[in-house]
């Protein structure tokens, strides 16, 4: 027997975002990794350099905290062992991999690698949801990361054998993350914030000790490293996690997959718009293919025809 919860989430594992009145929900959920595009200039600009456990620990625990302190309820039964894998798959493991490719590669590099994640989701679907593995799903997610590469691997990009597995494992942890979000749902109890609230103080309680252990102690906070750790945490950390597992539970993985393509771009926009970086015919190209590749990952899959 299964939860209102669970059969609205099983509900919504097939079909497409933008069919019936999914629409302004997909918006909503594409306003998460659009915010998390921001991470990049954010942290090159505002943040002390060296400290990138520090500052994922601050964008998840004290948001986890404050959320829970606001709902006022904690996961019951066997609801506390998959709170703390979900919370470990998609913040705590995720964050650590991410800063991982991220020192040890070009960006542009990272962000293509991260952008394999609705490929890895594709095929997840396929063994924990037991859902069919289309051409088209393939196809529009290998254009979507040729988009993103074209857009952010330049000429100089380098290839480092540990960062391109931290890379890799990262986009496998986030997607294995919501792929099992997608396969448990939430309990009948617990709203969008407590279910943000449960996994972000889970994430930001593994990065405490890795924080601690490979930082030591925290860094000199000026206030323009406060303006960029409280936009992290609470718009960055709080709201956008709460409309990320809305849309997971209420739309099919494979639409919400391809969205996370929205964070490199939007990163790379804000490198021209606030970093003075410039686009070529090659990037634009690129763009136009990754919001192709958006769209398309939201409309239902074409019928065979007989």
């Amino acid at each position: 027997m299964t939860s209102p919860a669970a059969q609205t989430v099983a509900g919504g594992a097939s079909g497409s975002g933008l069919r019936g009145g999914n629409l302004p929900r997909t918006l909503l959920t594409a306003s998460a990794p659009v915010v998390w595009g921001t991470t990049y200039v954010v942290t090159t600009e505002l943040l002390p350099p060296g400290h990138p456990l520090f500052a994922g620990m601050l964008r998840a625990l004290p948001a986890g905290l404050i959320a829970l302190a606001f709902t006022r309820t904690l996961p019951r039964g066997s609801w506390w062992g998959k709170a703390a894998v979900l919370g470990v798959l998609n913040i705590g493991l995720f964050f650590p991999l991410l800063f991982v490719a991220a020192e040890r590669l070009p960006g542009g590099v990272a962000a293509t690698l991260a952008a394999a994640q609705p490929l890895v989701i594709a095929l997840l679907a396929v063994l924990i949801l037991r859902q069919g593995l289309t051409v088209w799903r393939l196809a529009w997610g290998l254009a979507g990361m040729a988009g993103v590469g074209l857009v952010v691997i330049g000429p100089a990009a380098g290839f480092d054998v540990v960062g391109l597995v931290a890379g890799l494992a990262g986009a496998a942890s986030m997607a294995l993350g919501v792929t099992l979000t997608k396969r448990w749902g939430r309990p009948a109890e617990a709203g969008p914030t407590t279910f943000a609230a449960w996994q972000l103080t889970a994430g930001g309680l593994f990065l405490v000790p890795l924080t601690v252990l490979f930082e030591g102690a925290p860094p000199a906070i000026d206030l323009p490293a406060a303006a960029g750790y409280l936009w992290l945490g609470l718009v960055g950390g709080l709201i956008t996690f709460v409309l990320w597992f809305r849309g997971i539970t209420a739309l099919p993985v494979t639409s919400v997959a391809v969205l996370v393509l929205l964070s490199p771009l939007v990163a790379a926009a804000l490198g021209a718009i606030v970093l003075g970086q410039t686009f070529g015919p090659v990037q634009l190209a690129g763009f136009a293919l990754a919001l192709a590749a958006i769209v398309a990952g939201q409309l239902p899959t074409p019928s065979r025809s007989h």
